[in-house]
């Protein structure tokens, strides 16, 4: 897991108020990670244009667009939990999982996600998370 998802990718308390926002809070952690050059930001909002990445149960998942390919490194998520959900077009986002996934790497990731997602324990462990470890216990099996 420490090569798709690192402490330093997860914020338990995001600054975001918007979606925009959220979506550049999502994506500069990927940046910082080295996972992605600064322009997969940009086309994380452009994905956002075409189709809206909210997944349900609380999560939104943005990723770029296909032409930014190119502009991923690496495999890795980010994951920032916000205490007030952000509006993300009408549904409430609490979780803001940022994707890159090099190759077909983002089904598989997005395969584990939702399994996650999808568990009502692992979702309420999620909301309890105190510390990065915390939330790497449970998503320790989303890998590419």
């Amino acid at each position: 897991m420490s090569d798709v998802l690192s402490r330093e990718a997860i914020v338990l308390g995001g600054q975001a108020r918007d979606r925009d926002a959220a979506i550049t809070e999502a994506g500069r952690l990927l940046v910082a990670s080295g996972a992605v050059d600064e322009a997969y930001v940009e086309a994380m909002h452009e994905r956002e244009t075409s189709v809206s990445t909210f997944m349900g149960n609380g999560l939104a998942i943005p990723h770029g667009t296909n032409e930014a390919k190119a502009l991923i490194r690496h495999t890795a998520i980010s994951f920032v939990r916000y205490d007030e959900p952000i509006d993300w077009k009408g549904s409430p986002a609490r979780y803001v999982v940022g994707i890159a996934g090099a190759g077909d790497d983002h089904l598989t990731v997005l395969q584990a996600l939702a399994g996650a997602f999808t568990d009502d324990d692992q979702i309420a462990a999620l909301d309890a998370a105190q510390t990065p470890d915390d939330v790497l216990a449970v998503l320790g099996d989303v890998s590419a």
